[in-house]
């Protein structure tokens, strides 16, 4: 039983035909049928209202023009029939603009072929071949109405002698002139609009790619802000707990000195957040307080202090006053390298010392070790944080251990804010 499912299997399936057979029309016809993409365009609605605001244009225009040529033939049924069935296809011209355009093309060749008078019949092969155009289709239309002007060429200078109105001559080469220019004029208003709407299109996805990285910048920003600020507090109440912990019992009154320490470092966490969290609610508002700075340098060296680490200040240069993003930039730097010494050294003094230097700031935050871990000042997000803040102002950090067994960052931060770079 098997065997014979095996054999029978191809005949179920492709019935001895071509492989395409079921699934349509091979590839490379339907890639020239639906256009560059190779897709169906199934979600666009049927334009009624302008097919039959053109469809009506057509036949008043068509019988207007054939009062004034009494050498063609009248129009009659089949004439209408033509006329309808080229307005008609120009309901699909959204889904396939191909068939749309080649079905326009063909009906009005037959019209022509069969002698009715001349008028408005081509504007279905104008709206037809815009709209290919448009949507990228641009060799099937061209060959569309190509197709039409020779065959207009053949009808008017050589089958005119078989074809109706009887005694017909052929049509002066002038004509041909005329029409030639009225199909180049008609493929380049759709060429122009195609390129325009790519225009914008690219511009498009240029504005949302911008605003997607913008987007990107600024929880980036946020995630640092967050991490710089709990990872301080949470290495003071760290540290802290531990005192509290440890002096319980036998001193309680540094205990209790210790868990001051905690609700102080607690409450400055919460407020810094809260301030972070201030810009997602109101992005477009000014912040309620102001971001920190190298102003509250002290602070830092209190908060230091009560986590065991003694930290001394050295100022060189003449003070300046620094732009917003550079002080929030170099009170984080100094900030998260006192909160790895804290973390990661077993130093129990540091040394921060603050340059000002013509065009940049320059810190230098020095520990003299050893390392109490294996990774001497960190070496998760902290240092990347520091970096990518630096960078982000066109300044650099340099981290790393120093010949005494201490640790060393150094960043040097340009007081100029960088040109942005544009989409």
């Amino acid at each position: 039983m098997a065997g014979m499912d095996e054999q029978q299997s191809p005949r179920d399936t492709g019935r001895g035909g071509p492989p395409w057979r079921g699934a349509g029309p091979p590839p490379l016809v339907r890639r020239w049928a639906r256009g560059p993409d190779g897709e169906e365009r199934r979600t666009a609605r049927l334009p009624w209202a302008s097919t039959t605001a053109l469809t009506v244009v057509v036949l008043a225009g068509s019988h207007f023009a054939g009062h004034a040529q009494t050498g063609r033939a009248p129009l009659d049924a089949f004439a209408h029939g033509l006329l309808f069935a080229a307005c008609a296809v120009l309901l699909i011209r959204l889904r396939h603009p191909v068939v749309a355009v080649f079905g326009a093309s063909a009906a009005v060749m037959v019209y022509l072929g069969a002698g009715y008078p001349y008028g408005p019949v081509f504007l279905p092969v104008a709206v037809g071949c815009f709209t290919a155009v448009v949507a990228g289709c641009r060799r099937q239309a061209w060959a569309a109405v190509a197709m039409l002007w020779l065959g207009h060429l053949l009808v008017a200078h050589w089958l005119y002698r078989w074809l109706p109105p009887a005694g017909d001559s052929a049509a002066p080469w002038g004509q041909e002139v005329g029409i030639a220019a009225w199909a180049v004029a008609v493929v380049a208003v759709a060429e122009l609009v195609r390129v325009r709407r790519e225009q914008w299109a690219r511009e498009r996805a240029g504005r949302a790619a911008a605003a997607k990285r913008r987007a990107d910048e600024e929880r980036l920003r946020i995630a640092r802000e967050l991490h710089d600020v709990l990872a301080h507090s949470i290495s003071v109440i760290n540290v802290q707990a531990g005192v509290g912990l440890a002096l319980l019992d036998s001193d309680p009154e540094q205990a209790r000195t210790a868990l001051t320490t905690i609700k102080s470092a607690s409450k400055e966490a919460l407020g810094e957040v809260r301030q972070v969290l201030e810009t997602l609610r109101a992005p477009g508002e000014a912040p309620r307080s102001p971001a920190p700075g190298l102003d509250r340098l002290p602070e830092l060296v209190e908060q230091a202090a009560s986590a065991g680490l003694t930290v001394a200040t050295t100022t060189t240069g003449r003070r300046t006053a620094l732009p917003p993003g550079a002080d929030l930039a170099a009170f984080r730097i100094v900030q998260e390298a006192l909160t790895n010494v804290v973390r990661h050294s077993a130093a129990r003094t540091a040394r921060v010392a603050v340059g000002y230097e013509p065009g940049a700031l320059v810190l230098r935050i020095e520990d003299d070790g050893p390392p109490s871990s294996g990774a001497a000042g960190g070496s998760g997000n902290g240092l990347i944080g520091m970096r990518e803040r630096a960078a982000a102002l066109g300044g650099t950090i340099d981290a790393g251990p120093v010949p005494s067994g201490g640790f060393r960052v150094t960043a040097r931060l340009p007081l100029t804010v960088p040109p942005k770079e544009t989409s």
